[in-house]
């Protein structure tokens, strides 16, 4: 098997930039996945991903390594394994990140990152419901909607923070990010829009594309300091996929690096320690690796929600026959329905903090919800200073690296993520929310608002990752970059990176949009330097 162009990674990014470079006709391009094809009906269903999440068929269900900031916790990190990859299998969330994001990529030399080179790319990918506007995109394949769900705890809530004295803002998309509104989805009429939905489905007609599933990319074949393929193993052993022009990794913010890893490109002494040959000794794989980690204070409240609406097979069969009928209903909530961009400090230019408001609860994530309605308030730091980093366990791909977040390892994320849980419980003291919450369940009365070390402390014990995993090829220039700012893979030739690792600093907001705008962006640059 031999193509122009060789993508490992069927996911947001690597999707886009299949159906960008052989949308031409004039390169043939092959996009390998690990995982399979995206049957299943949970994939397409919106809430299905309380079934996709954790299942080893779509994901890779990763387990990081016991984590001090989490006072010794080891935790799931979900990514998706099936064509879509994260796509196919997240809360369909839509969020951009701040202009100033993407200005500071640039400010840190990576010339074509700033706001006004990646929004061509954010409006060129998206079909926004409301349509084509300066700062929105209205003719692209991924179909982003307003949530059509509501709760009466959740939009209390909203108007429960504005009275508090934060704005309400119909479009963090639009021109500022700040304020209490409601979530944007990829979702179309009812139905989920993966990155391979929106991208790949139309493109898979074109003889210009080879999509090959259930095929894990072992190593990046090397010849000369260049690539020139990639070994594979299915189901009928190894073979190899070979590229005349470029292999691009788009395997995400674990599987770029490890692919790198094992091709012996990264940190010398952990390839060394696991008998891997060092071909190009690159400190930076696997290294600035930065998450999103969620606190997730729960509210019981007088009004309905989820937790009550689907406690009885009854009740959910009524659900099922509703979206199957009308394609509406709790089965095509995304992972939250409300959402806000806050400020922790009133000097800051810019939010600090993001909240997911949920018209359900659990004790923890992926476990039954409570017999009691209650929704959830969860809130995280958008740019936390902390970083971790992968690291090899075996020359083996199928063993999984070993992922090291070091949550909260900083006073200021420290800070800021205790300070965000007095933000969600100095809301619910305002009305409308204060009638309609009956109890705050979680953290409780038992953790005084004004007790820093104890609100830190729950946080340690119960906060969770919200799936952001970025950063661990990052772009830049110096001596941890991995990639330069058009993505080719510092030392090594014909290889580049394209997928949420490049990030240099994660985003502020959720990762799906952003990854999606990666591969973009990557199109144009491989497509002017193949010209």
């Amino acid at each position: 098997m031999e193509f122009d162009f060789v993508i490992v990674g069927a996911g947001s990014a690597g999707c886009a930039l299949a159906a960008r470079l052989s949308e031409s006709g004039k390169y043939s391009v092959a996009l390998v996945e690990a995982g399979g094809r995206d049957t299943s009906p949970w994939i397409h269903i919106p809430v299905g991903y309380f079934k996709t999440m954790g299942n080893p068929k779509m994901d890779w269900s990763y387990k990081t390594e016991a984590d001090p900031g989490l006072n010794g916790r080891s935790i799931n990190w979900p990514r998706g394994r099936v064509l879509g990859g994260s796509s196919s299998i997240n809360g369909l969330l839509y969020v951009r990140g701040q202009k100033e994001d993407y200005d500071q990529w640039r400010q840190m030399g990576n010339i074509g990152w700033g706001w006004d080179d990646v929004l061509p790319c954010f409006k060129r990918s998206e079909n926004w419901e409301d349509g084509e506007s300066a700062l929105r995109g209205g003719n692209g394949p991924l179909t982003v909607s307003k949530t059509r769900l509501s709760r009466k705890a959740v939009d209390d809530y909203i108007q429960a923070a504005v009275a508090a004295g934060y704005p309400f803002n119909e479009d963090y998309n639009g021109e500022s990010q700040e304020g209490m509104g409601y979530f944007q989805l990829t979702a179309n009429k009812g139905r989920r829009c993966s990155s391979a939905a929106a991208y790949l489905k139309p493109a898979r007609r074109r003889a210009s594309l080879t999509v090959l599933t259930g095929m894990a990319t072992q190593r990046v074949l090397l010849e000369n300091g260049e690539a020139k393929g990639i070994v594979v193993a299915g189901d009928d052993g190894e073979k190899t996929v070979k590229a005349r022009c470029e292999v691009i990794l788009s395997a995400g913010a674990i599987g770029s690096p490890q692919i790198l890893m094992l091709s012996g490109i990264g940190p010398g002494q952990n390839l060394s320690e696991n008998g891997v040959d060092v071909l190009e000794d690159l400190k930076g794989v696997g290294q600035n690796l930065q998450d999103h980690l969620q606190a997730r204070p729960v509210f019981k409240c007088a009004s309905s929600t989820i937790n009550t609406e689907t406690n009885s097979m009854f009740k959910q069969a009524l659900i099922g026959i509703e979206y199957a009928l009308k394609r509406t209903g709790p089965m095509t909530m995304a992972a939250s329905l409300g959402t806000g961009y806050l400020k922790t400090r009133p000097e800051l230019e810019t939010p600090d903090i993001q909240f997911h408001l949920q018209p359900f609860s659990t004790d923890k994530v992926g476990t039954a919800t409570h017999p009691f309605n209650a929704f959830t308030a969860s809130v995280l730091q958008m740019r936390p200073e902390s970083a971790g980093h992968l690291e090899l366990q075996s020359n083996k791909a199928s063993d999984h690296p070993k992922i090291h977040p070091n949550y909260l390892a900083t006073p200021l994320d420290q800070q800021t993520i205790v300070d965000g849980i007095k933000v969600a419980r100095r809301i619910a003291g305002f009305e409308p929310a204060k009638s309609e919450i009956l109890e705050e369940y979680s953290p409780g009365k038992a953790i005084g608002e004004h007790d820093d070390a104890a609100i830190l402390n729950w946080a340690r014990d119960t906060a969770t990752t919200i799936y952001h995993p970025t950063g661990t090829c990052k772009m830049g220039q110096d001596d941890r970059a991995v990639v330069d700012e058009r993505l080719r893979v510092r030392g090594v030739g014909k290889l580049r990176v394209a997928d949420a690792s490049i990030m240099p600093v994660i985003v502020s907001g959720n990762t799906n949009a952003p990854a999606i705008m990666i591969g973009e962006r990557a199109s144009d640059f491989i497509l002017e330097d193949a010209a």
